[in-house]
């Protein structure tokens, strides 16, 4: 996804607020869509599509006995069917959203429902329904001259840089449409009512989380699946972790036999990805395949954390970007441990 998406034109937005009914709070919905003077539609528009330029996974909506079942895609059909059901259809999501969210962490709110045209997706130009929730304020000063003097009031207010949750539905003429969502909150239960209990998504088996779920898997079997079953050292980890990353930085397609065989080489250590990898696949309900194409955007955000870094106490920490070879693990008479490291040219 790039910035092109913020092209696209904000039609029709109206606002409901959310409260979360296990608290005492109450549903308030809004009879009629806001009033979009053209800055108005362009500020909001832009605002509200930024956050998914680097949303590269996508979703579809499910749902465990049929896909007409799940609420928000039924309301989402008939928006993209009838606009001129607009507001009706924006009240149904709203109490469907106030139904749902009954876990007491969960913050009341206002609910945006927007009607996008001339979404760029894919090589294609798309309709787009955008739900957008805000739940924190903040405090701004408001500046205002009167006669020879300026006057300070405080507001409260929504930052639009600081939209907390978020979820845009491409029609693009695929059962469940192309699902993109963002959140800022990312652990507990509030983070898993938006994308799985209000939503009902699932992520697509496209190159992105196939290649993500992979490093995923790799990266936790070493760390902790190869310890624990072979008794791996710190250094074999770093080592196996860079061969890991450098197989899908150099390549363009993935192969499970060829990148078991170039990272993990001895028979023992690939019967134990397997072994892991199974498990992983039914814990996380999703299928990895033998082979498929490598998305450059997944390599580039999982090598934030596939960094090859001993971590030693609390007093050093040593970051290794090649040969393990030069590494000498030992210990001293006095029982101390130590690494020593070899070097040809000092930087």
């Amino acid at each position: 996804m790039d910035n092109s998406l913020k092209t696209a034109t904000l039609k029709r937005a109206i606002i409901h607020y959310v409260g979360n009914k296990n608290n005492g709070e109450l549903l308030h919905v809004s009879d009629e869509p806001l009033q979009l003077h053209t800055t108005l539609s362009e500020t909001l528009g832009e605002a509200f599509l930024s956050r998914f330029s680097t949303a590269y996974d996508h979703y579809s909506f499910t749902h465990p006995s049929s896909l007409q079942f799940n609420e928000v895609h039924s309301f989402a059909v008939q928006l993209f069917a009838a606009p001129e059901n607009f507001t009706a259809a924006s009240v149904s999501i709203a109490q469907h959203l106030f139904e749902t969210a009954v876990h007491p962490k969960i913050k009341a709110g206002e609910l945006y429902v927007c009607a996008f045209e001339g979404l760029p997706f894919e090589s294609r130009i798309c309709k787009a329904v955008g739900l957008f929730k805000t739940e924190h304020k903040s405090i701004f000063l408001d500046v205002a001259r009167e006669g020879g003097s300026l006057n300070l009031n405080l507001k409260e207010g929504v930052e639009l840089t600081r939209i907390d949750k978020g979820c845009l539905i491409i029609n693009t003429g695929k059962e469940g449409f192309d699902v993109l969502i963002f959140d800022n909150q990312n652990r507990g239960e509030e983070a898993v009512f938006w994308k799985e209990k209000f939503l009902g998504l699932q992520p697509q088996k496209d190159a992105f989380n196939q290649t993500n779920h992979l490093l995923t898997l790799t990266k936790q079997f070493i760390t902790k699946g190869l310890s624990e079953e072979q008794g791996g050292d710190k250094t074999e980890q770093v080592n196996l972790l860079g061969r890991s990353i450098d197989y899908f930085k150099s390549k363009e397609t993935f192969d499970i036999a060829e990148f078991q065989t170039a990272v993990f080489g001895d028979e023992e250590k690939i019967e134990g990805f397997r072994n892991f990898g199974s498990r992983y696949t039914e814990k996380h309900d999703f299928d990895i395949n033998s082979n498929f194409d490598i998305s450059a955007q997944a390599v580039k955000k999982q090598s934030r954390i596939f960094k090859s870094i001993l971590k030693l106490d609390r007093n050093f920490h040593i970051y290794i970007h090649g040969n393990t070879d030069m590494i000498e693990k030992g210990r001293d008479s006095n029982g101390h441990k130590f690494y020593k490291l070899y070097y040809e040219t000092e930087a």
